[in-house]
């Protein structure tokens, strides 16, 4: 994205790069040695961090996908993570935010912040995920454009289908 935009990186939040579970720990901190990792974005205060202008947030699809269990953007879940995301965004109030998650955000359950619960079936008119990520984006005052591209559209031998969400704050 540095490379795209023509800014830098000046922070990141993801677990331990100590753990040897979590690669992406180990991938940021190899590339940008001195950016300061905030670790667990369910920990972080957003108003003791830099601003920033460009935010770009993925979260757990493990819940979203449907290789995945489908219970959707429900707290407690990994892909409830989103509303940490939704919490940084309302906060630091950035010019730009770029989401990234799989096409599973079409079909799974979503649970917006305004909804933090929901019964055990689908009821009609349910909100999908995406919704509720839209719905969100809309509630903290952020427009929003999203598209599915494969990566296949990049030039990759496979599909691997992936939603991007742009976000930026409503006009006053």
């Amino acid at each position: 994205m540095s490379d795209l935009l023509g800014g830098e990186v000046v922070w990141h939040c993801e677990y331990d790069p100590t753990d040897p579970q979590q690669r992406s720990a180990r991938i940021l901190a190899h590339h940008w040695p001195t950016v300061p990792n905030h670790g667990d974005i369910t920990a972080v205060d957003w108003t003791a961090v830099e601003a920033v202008d460009v935010l770009t947030a993925g979260f757990p699809c493990t819940d979203v996908s449907l290789a995945g269990r489908l219970d959707g953007l429900a707290p407690g879940t990994r892909s409830g993570i989103w509303h940490h995301v939704a919490d940084a965004i309302s906060t630091l109030r950035p010019s730009l935010v770029v989401i990234e998650n799989v096409r599973g955000l079409l079909s799974a359950r979503g649970v917006g912040r305004d909804n933090p619960t929901m019964d055990d079936g689908p009821s009609p008119g349910e909100l999908r995920a995406l919704g509720a990520v839209l719905g969100d984006l809309a509630t903290i005052r952020f427009d929003a454009e999203w598209l599915l591209l494969r990566a296949s559209d990049a030039g990759a031998p496979h599909r691997r289908e992936r939603i991007f969400i742009l976000a930026w704050p409503q006009a006053a």
